[in-house]
Formats: C-alpha cells, sequence, structure tokens
C-alpha cells in the first residue's frame, strides 16, 4: 500500500476552479486527502486499467483532524466506488453529492494489471 500524493492545477482564467490528480495507483493504494469544503461543487473521474474486479472508493470525513471515512454518493445517491470505464470505454465521470471536509479516492480491490488515475474537478460558484 502507497500513499498517492495528489497534484492540484489552477486552471488558468477560471476562478474558483481546481483539479486534484492521483496518477497509477495501484490495489490497495490510497489516495492523501484534500481539504475541499469551499468547492461545493466536486466531480470524479476515472481512467486506466481496472484489471480483475478492480475497484476505486471515493471517500469524505467531515472531520478536520482524525478522519472517520465514509463513502461518498453520485447525484442518483449511488455508493461512488467505480469498478469499470465509463460508457466511453475510456473513463468514468460522476458529480459527488455530498460537500465534504476531506476527500480522497481508495482503490480496494484489484489486480497486478489494476493502475488508475483519479481526478477530482473542485469548483465554487463564483461569478466572473
Amino acid at each position: 500500500m502507497a500513499n498517492i500524493t495528489p497534484t492540484e492545477e489552477r486552471v488558468t482564467g477560471m476562478v474558483g476552479v481546481v483539479i486534484y490528480t492521483w496518477a497509477n495507483m495501484l490495489v490497495t493504494d490510497v489516495g492523501l486527502s484534500v481539504a475541499a469544503p469551499h468547492y461545493p461543487d466536486k466531480c470524479v473521474q476515472v481512467e486506466g486499467t481496472f484489471g480483475a474486479a478492480g475497484a476505486v472508493t471515493i471517500q469524505g470525513s467531515l472531520y478536520t483532524t482524525t478522519p472517520t471515512w465514509s463513502t461518498l454518493n453520485d447525484a442518483n445517491g449511488n455508493a461512488l466506488a467505480i469498478a469499470t470505464a465509463g460508457p466511453s470505454g475510456v473513463s468514468h465521470i460522476e458529480t459527488i453529492l455530498e460537500n465534504v471536509y476531506q476527500i480522497r479516492p481508495n482503490v480496494l480491490t484489484g489486480d497486478g494489471t489494476t493502475s488508475l488515475t483519479v481526478k477530482l474537478l473542485c469548483s465554487t460558484q463564483a461569478r466572473r
């Protein structure tokens, strides 16, 4: 198990938009969390090789210090336990229903070929 540090990308010309990326996550890798309660709108994109029974769970916590992690949900109330590529066959994009203090990806299952990249887009509804 490795703790994967996300990169942070501020989108040029876009006020209140940031993209966090956890790259090349393998089985049992956990993404180091980001604190983003000030970004109420969030969506996640997962792409890569899922391998046999590969899955990444998007987790959140309301705790500011020692987090207790819970699986977050998509806009339809379904758990964000993503186990397949999306309709395009390449990536899977979902809106995150909850606005939590901390958020992270957690690759719970897979095999030696599992290698996933998780992107989290966070935005405010700030006026330009």
